[in-house]
């Protein structure tokens, strides 16, 4: 067990059956109430984010995930297939338990695949992922880093706001935490 005042961005906590990952802390103090925590969290399996509020007084069950460097290969309709990067082993993953990290998911990429009680609930990607624009409307003599965006397609399906100078076939750097542009890769 963890008191609300020792938490840590990047802790590992179980709350209500699941697993959720600290972004964000902040303890509130309020007039007369007591006080409270105000938490930003990341379902592990999910990978969604969500903001909850408890009394500072609460504790949360610590959750500690192993990690381990595996490699993306391939999938087949819902499984998608990852290799041990130390022992060569193979594993299949469901989608379910990919959530959004399916959306930057590219052959070699390296990654961890992060395992509860040795079972796997969901994979840390790198910060940034490299993707090539797959799709995306013309640019025009003139167009600046600063002109304003337009909708892109990656290769992966996702679509994201990119600067109007990209073109399709650029390479772009991509945040995986905000799923925002970063930069042309060259």
């Amino acid at each position: 067990m963890i008191d609300a005042g020792d938490l840590k961005k990047g802790m590992t906590i179980e709350l209500d059956g699941q697993l959720y990952q600290v972004l964000d802390y902040q303890h509130i103090k309020m007039g007369r109430g007591s006080a409270q925590v105000r938490l930003k969290l990341r379902d592990i399996r999910a990978g969604h984010i969500t903001e909850r509020s408890f009394q500072a007084s609460t504790t949360f069950t610590r959750a500690f995930l192993e990690r381990r460097p595996f490699q993306y290969l391939y999938n087949d309709g819902t499984l998608y297939y990852f290799m041990d990067t130390k022992t060569f082993e193979q594993i299949s993953l469901d989608k379910s338990i990919l959530g959004d990290a399916l959306n930057y998911l590219k052959d070699g990429l390296n990654l961890e695949i992060l395992a509860h009680k040795g079972k796997p609930v969901g994979v840390e990607l790198p910060v940034s992922v490299e993707l090539e624009v797959a799709e995306t409307g013309p640019g025009f003599k003139g167009d600046t880093a600063s002109a304003g965006s337009k909708p892109a397609k990656l290769e992966t399906g996702i679509t994201i706001k990119v600067p109007f100078f990209i073109n399709t076939g650029d390479i772009v750097k991509v945040d995986t935490r905000t799923g925002e542009y970063l930069e042309r890769v060259s």
